[in-house]
């Protein structure tokens, strides 16, 4: 990671990549979704290697149905949800529990603010960055205690502008809903457009003046051996797995 911003000791945050998982084919090999056409038993066990590195067990990490929503889930118990919800955030200050977002090209935003203990994890695709998961999110953050000027998010890989090539369509309808967002699009010939997702999202969270915001510097895209990017396997007729990000907070005892 190219990063300089650090959670503090009391959270527990991974990006995990595609490596050290059992899942094969095009899931090679730590792909966290049964909804992309994996073997169900292999994403169990991939997610329970997930837990595993993070020194807890599946029950103690929470994931989504997610959709490309605004929708953020409070998470007040460390009960594991009866039926996982849909939505695109997820945000805690309930301790020793561990928020996940699945992303394969989309950006996974992991948010904290450690002095009040607050925590939250979104997932922001283009659809869901302009819908305002990113401001939904730090909102239900304040909700639950957290102070913006305490909170520091960390931008997951992602998809990066130099592999992010779109359409006029794309860069009209995104206008629609947010026409400042002209600045993030570059044109490279008629029609179209490098969209710098990072960039949008960065900005976004720096609008709402919390204390500190970075992107981990890494493309989904161009890093295979590292990371699922279903734009790529898209354009070579394969599925693609999802990698998952993770952030918890850990009990003082614990430390």
């Amino acid at each position: 990671m190219k990063t300089t911003l650090c959670f503090s000791e009391n959270i527990r945050s991974r990006f995990f990549t595609r490596k050290n998982g059992v899942s094969t084919g095009d899931f090679s090999s730590l792909n966290c979704s049964v909804k992309v056409g994996d073997d169900p038993a292999k994403v169990r066990e991939n997610m329970r290697r997930v837990a595993s590195n993070l020194g807890c067990t599946v029950e103690k990490l929470f994931v989504l149905h997610q959709t490309h929503s605004s929708i953020v889930i409070p998470v007040v118990s460390q009960e594991p949800f009866e039926k996982t919800p849909y939505g695109d955030a997820l945000v805690t200050d309930q301790p020793n529990i561990f928020l996940g977002i699945k992303t394969a090209d989309c950006a996974p935003v992991l948010l904290a603010d450690s002095q009040n203990g607050v925590i939250g994890a979104a997932h922001a695709g283009w659809r869901g960055a302009v819908g305002g998961i990113l401001e939904n999110t730090i909102e239900v953050m304040l909700e639950m205690g957290a102070k913006k000027e305490n909170i520091s998010a960390l931008i997951g890989p992602c998809i990066a502008p130099q592999s992010y090539e779109v359409g006029e369509d794309m860069r009209e309808e995104f206008l629609k809903a947010d026409v400042k967002a002209s600045l993030f699009f570059v044109p490279v010939s008629v029609g179209r457009y490098r969209f710098d997702l990072p960039g949008y999202v960065l900005a976004r969270l720096e609008h709402q003046g919390i204390g500190a915001a970075e992107w981990v510097g890494e493309d989904t895209y161009a890093w295979e051996k590292e990371y699922f990017s279903y734009r790529r396997s898209s354009q070579k007729g394969e599925k693609s797995g999802r990698q998952i990000s993770v952030i918890g907070l850990l009990d003082e005892s614990l430390f």
